[in-house]
């Protein structure tokens, strides 16, 4: 029955939504609109624990590192459904998928990851990891990102933070390509870059590995079971979003929130079960699963969600700014070279998280305080 939960009450809720109708409730005032939020906050944070959990078990079947790939896609799959249903209806903002992209990023390499590190060296002084699968993530992040939003900043062709058809046409092209060259090389030929670092650290005792299939063959009626799940739990839960957009974009008027914070919510919505797992690893001495999640999140969300809203923005004529300001350049930056650095050696220690936690609060602050 607790696998019916996260999908029924999604699929409950988003029919009091349509039977409420569209007028009722885009007209409602600051109070009802809060509500509102909370309501539809609470109902796609358990739906995307629901999708977590159906990907977890059929990761649990299919065994590393194709386990964590299906976490890592279904987590992204919630993104980019959710960023499309709120482009698709209505007016949308044209930085929501940058701020969205931005915030994942800055949560998973500065927040997520730092308090990874910190709990992991807090408990084993030193972990390890293996660092042929963290440099391949990097090297594929670092130019994605640096392309996706820094690069449009500097073009010529349009006036604005954006770009023309040709260079969105060629940009989403060449990121499903570098993406699609990296699952390969992480499921078939270089699977062990990715798999967990066989010597041990000192200071700290390994926990249960992670689990892995239970069988050289999966079973094919778990695995098709768990995937419908997973869908029919998704569908919703995107269906939701353009109602859960326009009462959060109410609420930060009336407060005067900036508009940025509806990027940062929604990445908190799809990164917490991802998050926690990633977290669970690290305490537990498995740093690579850890690293796993994390980088290749931070690698899916880029590799998927820029083609997608490139493509979708075409067709409905919405313009897609995927441009930085100056403050965010930077920081995206700086945390891509930090990366660089903390994945330099084998071992991680909490020094490399403390850092990584302090860019996170700065990130925070620009947010809030422009």
């Amino acid at each position: 029955m607790q696998q019916f939960g996260p999908m029924g009450v999604a699929w409950a809720v988003f029919l009091a939504m349509t039977l409420m109708g569209h007028d009722a409730h885009s007209h409602t005032g600051l109070g009802q609109s809060f509500i509102i939020v909370v309501v539809l906050f609470t109902t796609i944070l358990w739906g995307a624990i629901g999708v977590m959990r159906h990907a977890e078990a059929v990761a649990h079947e299919l065994g590393e590192p194709l386990g964590t790939l299906v976490l890592t896609l279904s987590a992204v799959t919630v993104e980019v459904a959710l960023i499309l249903s709120v482009m698709l209806v209505g007016d949308s903002e044209p930085t929501l998928a940058r701020d969205t992209m931005f915030a994942v990023v800055m949560i998973i390499v500065n927040g997520l990851l730092g308090a990874a590190l910190l709990l992991g060296g807090f408990r084993h002084r030193q972990q390890i990891y293996n660092l042929e699968g963290a440099r391949s993530f990097l090297v594929v992040l670092t130019p994605l990102a640096i392309c996706a939003m820094v690069l449009p900043n500097f073009t010529t062709s349009t006036p604005d933070a954006t770009l023309s058809f040709a260079q969105a046409a060629t940009l989403g092209v060449i990121t499903l390509f570098l993406y699609g060259v990296f699952l390969a090389l992480q499921t078939s030929r270089h699977r062990s870059f990715f798999a967990e670092a066989a010597a041990e650290v000192t200071g700290g005792h390994r926990g249960p590995a992670p689990e892995e299939a239970a069988t050289p063959r999966a079973s094919r009626v778990k695995v098709a079971r768990h995937a419908l799940f997973l869908v029919l739990t998704i569908i919703p839960v995107a269906l939701l979003a353009h109602d859960m957009a326009e009462a959060l974009d109410r609420v930060d008027r009336a407060l005067g929130v900036p508009v940025q914070m509806t990027g940062v919510i929604i990445a908190v919505l799809i990164l917490a079960p991802e998050g926690m797992a990633a977290l669970r690893a690290a305490w537990a001495n498995h740093l690579q699963r850890s690293v796993n999640i994390l980088l290749g999140s931070s690698l899916s969300t880029i590799g998927m969600t820029v083609p997608a809203v490139l493509l979708v923005g075409h067709f409905i004529g919405h313009d897609i700014v995927l441009g930085l300001d100056q403050a965010h350049m930077i920081m995206l930056v700086l945390t891509l070279v930090t990366a660089g650095l903390t994945f330099g050696t084998a071992k991680t220690d909490m020094l490399k998280g403390a850092v990584h936690l302090a860019l996170f609060g700065i990130y925070l602050m620009l947010v809030l305080v422009p």
